[in-house]
Formats: C-alpha cells, structure tokens, sequence
C-alpha cells in the first residue's frame, strides 16, 4: 500500500511538472515526438503533458509590433531623423497551427518562450508601410497629417494581407506613430524662413505707414508748411541747450557766426 502511495505521488509530481498551461491570450501547438505541428490548436485555460513531444505557446491577441529608429524619405526628400511607431495585430486562433507549420519560419519570433506567429512579417510589411506613407507628406507637415498617416499606414498593410490571403488569419487592430522627428537641418531652415517672413511683414509695414503719410501730406497743401514749421520749433527749443553745451570758439546760429567766451571760474 506504502509502495503504490509512493508510486501515485511520484506520477502526480511528474505529471505536475510535464504539463504546459494554456494562459488566456495565447493558444498552443503541440509538436510531437518526431518534431511533427500536429494540426489544431491547444485552448485558453486547458493543461497538456509534455512528456512526450512538446507544447508551444503563441500569444494571438492584441500582439504589438515597436518599430523604432526609423529615417524614412519625405516627399522633399529630406530624410527624417527620428520616427517611432506600434503595429497592434491579432491572430485567428484557429489558424495558428496552419500558420506557423506552413510559413517561413524567419515570418515567427522567439521571446521569452513564447513564439510570436507572423511577428516578423508583420515589422516587414508595416515598415514598408510606414516608408510609403512618409513619401506622400512634406518633412514638417507629418506632425500635423499623423492621424492620416495611421489611417494610410493600416490600411497598405492590410491591402498587403489580403493580397496574400492572410486577411482571414490575420487581423491589424491599431496603428500609432508615437514620434516624428524631421532632420535637423530641415528645422533649422524652417526657422530662417520664418525669421525672414517676419522681417519682411515689418518692412512691409513700415513702407505701408511711409505710404500714407506721403499721400496724406500731398492730399493736404498745409502739411509740407506745418511739418517744417514744427522741425524749425523744434531747434530753437533745443537751442539754448545746444549753445550751453558748446564747448568751440564760434558757434554759426541761422548762418550767422557768433562767437563765444568762456570763462574759467576760479579762485
């Protein structure tokens, strides 16, 4: 009786460790012994020995693919320094064994002992995307045309997918450009044509002011008289200044040559 205890607990540990957890999100596949995809899928929630063969896990919902450092071309064939963005695609789960037996095993990736069905392939086609979407838009007119872009960017990949009639396994949930960054040089010009706009809005200004003034004057007979009158009112408020300050032997004051004295206070 000892012995078969032994013998049941020994089995439950073996059992215990030779088995895989399907978790929620994610389905398996079991590869049997002689390194064989046996079809159909291992569901959320159910526990497989793995003895004998293998199970592997693949994570089907909501899979986000980060492309990261890209220089894509503008339309003014600037090249961009910066651009950052996240594919979120799905799997059918009733076509990932089919999936990952009959593609290119290069299309899948490897992380964390999870496999990634189509992952590979989804970077491909959504840079290529990406890379397309950047040649319709000036450098710093992306910023502002990002919700179009993700639209454009979504849509290539999914008309690349249902070209390979992959639409029906694949699904591509969201598209996000989290960054946009055009070149340097490109802002740097950006900034000057902005400095010299503005610098020509002022002269326009003033040439406009210098416009009216001069209609204004011709419009009014009076105007050349007064204004010369003013000026001359203006130097002889500033006259007596002017001769206090005078530090030579003569001073001229309306063509007339005055000459001056100084005198030296001391005691």
């Amino acid at each position: 009786m000892k012995r078969i205890l032994t013998l049941s607990v020994l089995a439950a540990a073996v059992l215990a460790t030779g088995c895989t957890r399907i978790e929620t999100g994610e389905v398996g596949v079991r590869v049997g012994f002689d390194k064989q995809v046996q079809s159909g899928e291992l569901l959320p929630g159910s526990f497989n020995q793995s003895i004998i063969g293998e199970v592997l896990t693949f994570p089907i919902k909501d899979v986000n693919v980060v492309l990261e450092n890209m220089t894509p071309v503008a339309k003014d064939n600037s090249t961009m320094k910066d651009f950052d963005a996240v594919v979120v695609y799905n799997i059918n789960p009733g076509q990932v064994s089919e999936l990952y037996s009959t593609k290119n095993r290069s299309f899948h990736a490897e992380f964390k002992g999870d496999t990634y069905v189509m992952y590979n392939y989804i970077v491909q086609n959504a840079r290529n995307a990406i890379y397309k979407a950047a040649r319709k838009y000036e450098a710093l007119d992306m910023a502002d045309a990002r919700s179009d872009m993700e639209t454009f960017i979504k849509e290539e990949i999914v008309r690349n997918l249902a070209e390979e009639k992959l639409d029906g396994s694949i699904s591509i949930s969201q598209v996000l450009i989290r960054n946009i960054v055009p070149a340097d040089s490109v802002v740097a010009s950006a900034n000057e044509l902005v400095k010299a706009k503005n610098e020509f809005k002022t002269e326009e200004v003033k040439v406009a002011t210098a416009r009216k003034r001069n209609e204004s004057m011709q419009a009014n007979p009076m105007a050349i008289p007064l204004l010369k009158a003013e000026a001359e009112a203006d130097a002889m408020r500033a006259l007596p200044g002017a001769i206090a300050n005078f530090r030579g032997q003569t001073l001229v004051i309306n063509g007339v040559v005055t000459p001056t004295v100084q005198t030296n206070n001391t005691k």
